[in-house]
């Protein structure tokens, strides 16, 4: 976990959620909040900075101190760098803490050699949290975003992290197409990291929705890794998916048996006060 001065989520309610990262006082939409009460009234306003959001997923910050020049968060051996964007993201997924660690350990437990380290694939990677945990561990990765500006970030977040010579490949592409040559190439992984959008657009506005696609892109990680799987991660934060969905996806595109000890289960951010906010769903091979 990381500490309090790290992230803490304080609060949440009608729609949004408070929380500290960094040191910075954060208020921004949080639709698995919407129908529930705050706890802690008093604390919203005291928020640093406030995300609101317009008809569309855009939206603007107003931020009452100003931005720190220099944001950032560490985990273990990883530093992110952190910034607003004008989607309400910061660059900090805090839900993905946990599945760091588990990354990391499924690496090790596989990779005992140094000299012979497991090749993983990050897809929708994002800001590179997962990357980093992998490369860390002593993984060769492969980190595939359409962005390409969001990849810069993660690179940057490489740097910070004292991690910019470790064997990382840095790849702007819709993920599917990506997937579909290094299929064609013949070219295998042991392990697979998907944290897919509810939509997306890749880098030549190839339209993505995840209950239409996600399936179809299973499907062919499964024949990105014939040989010998170490682990497989897939999360969701799509409301049309619950674990029940996701376990099954899992077990039938990578397996083909509902006996493929692939299991999901729900995410929650959780309070001091006890109270959990859901944050997606996760599903794991080996299980939990």
């Amino acid at each position: 976990m990381f500490d309090c001065n790290q992230y803490e989520l304080l609060d949440f309610g009608n729609g949004r959620k408070l929380e500290r990262i960094g040191g910075i006082l954060l208020d921004r939409p949080a639709p698995a909040a919407v129908g529930q009460q705050p706890s802690h009234p008093s604390l919203w306003s005291k928020a640093d900075a406030v995300f609101s959001r317009d008809k569309t997923l855009s939206g603007r910050w107003k931020c009452s101190h100003g931005w720190p020049e220099n944001w950032a968060i560490t985990h273990g051996r990883i530093t992110l760098e952190l910034k607003p964007t004008d989607v309400g993201h910061v660059g900090l997924f805090p839900e993905q803490m946990a599945n760091w660690n588990w990354i990391a350990q499924q690496i090790e437990r596989h990779n005992p050699l140094p000299k012979t380290p497991i090749k993983v694939l990050n897809l929708f990677a994002h800001t590179g949290g997962s990357t980093l945990a992998a490369a860390a561990a002593g993984a060769e990765v492969v980190h595939v975003d359409s962005a390409k500006t969001t990849v810069a970030w993660a690179r940057r977040n490489a740097e910070r992290s004292g991690l910019q010579d470790v064997p990382i490949r840095w790849i702007v592409e819709d993920a599917t197409k990506f997937v579909k040559r290094e299929v064609k190439r013949q070219n295998f992984y042991q392990a697979i990291i998907l944290d897919p959008p509810s939509y997306g657009h890749g880098p030549h506005s190839e339209v993505w929705k995840l209950t239409q696609d996600l399936s179809t892109l299973l499907k062919l990680c499964n024949d990105l890794t014939p040989k010998q799987r170490c682990f497989f991660m897939l999360t969701c934060h799509s409301t049309g998916l619950g674990a029940a969905e996701v376990e099954a996806l899992l077990s039938d595109t990578l397996f083909g048996s509902c006996q493929s000890g692939a299991r999901a289960k729900r995410v929650y951010l959780e309070t001091n006060d006890g109270r959990r906010l859901p944050s997606g769903v996760i599903g794991r091979w080996p299980s939990f």
